[in-house]
């Protein structure tokens, strides 16, 4: 073979660690949504919980004083204050979750910097309880740590459940919470900026209801479950809300 061939053989091309880390899912038989990244959980919950939640507290406060300020000033305030609380609480969850991996996964790089030997044992031993023979066990943790980066994300994956490259973006969940409960709580809140009394009210909770009812058959399909019975349960848990805050506010509105 000649020098030029070898040469050319050995150049290293920039995308060569991109096309290698697409060829390592090409032979995958199927794709998997992204169920660990938190963004479209975010989205899903908080489409619920803002249309559930606003739904049952303009209801209920119509029930107690039906004058359209009231609802609106209500229902406002609801969206910005659920929108604003669903948006840190799911930073602050998802960050602090976040700093938790990166903490056990320093502990462990530094394990398999110092202590090579013991964590190959410790890989042999999982693959032990997974049916593998103890010389293929041996051989295939001695594989997995030649390379210190493909030994960490195995190391992650097996001992702590985790995806180093998949902690989530705090960030993107928390925007993604907000938007989607700010939308789920605007959809019974509407009607109100054009009517009021109990044409507004029954507008309220037909949205709320329809709403419901799509977000059930979108959780559905997603998940692949039924679509009758996931939109029935949402519809359910929508109404005994919007029920619970009626009587209540019917019972402040007559004593109050």
């Amino acid at each position: 073979m000649s020098d030029e061939l070898i040469e050319h053989e050995h150049e290293h091309d920039p995308d060569d660690d991109h096309d290698h880390h697409d060829h390592r899912h090409s032979h995958m038989v199927h794709r998997h949504r992204d169920v660990t990244g938190g963004t479209a959980r975010a989205a899903v919950f908080g489409v619920s919980d803002g249309l559930v939640s606003n739904v049952a507290l303009i209801l209920g406060v119509a029930a107690a004083a039906s004058d359209r300020s009231s609802v609106l000033v209500a229902g406002v305030a609801g969206l910005l204050a659920g929108a604003a609380s669903m948006a840190a609480g799911e930073y602050v969850s998802m960050k602090a979750q976040a700093e938790l991996v990166e903490r056990e996964l320093a502990i462990e790089r530094r394990s398999l910097a110092r202590q090579p030997a013991a964590e190959t044992r410790e890989l042999a031993a999982i693959y032990r309880s997974r049916g593998l023979s103890e010389e293929r066990a041996r051989e295939m943790a001695e594989a997995v740590m030649l390379d210190p980066e493909v030994a960490l994300e195995v190391h992650a994956r097996e001992e702590l459940g985790v995806n180093p490259d998949e902690t989530g973006n705090a960030v993107a969940a928390a925007i993604s919470s907000f938007l989607a409960f700010a939308i789920g709580a605007m959809i019974p809140l509407f009607p109100w900026f054009f009517t009021e009394g109990n044409g507004a009210v029954i507008a309220s909770a037909l949205l709320g209801l329809l709403a419901a009812t799509i977000v059930g058959i979108v959780l559905a399909t997603f998940t692949e479950r039924s679509k009758f019975r996931t939109a029935l349960r949402q519809v359910t848990w929508a109404v005994a809300a919007c029920a619970v805050t009626w009587l209540i506010g019917s019972w402040l509105g007559s004593v109050v």
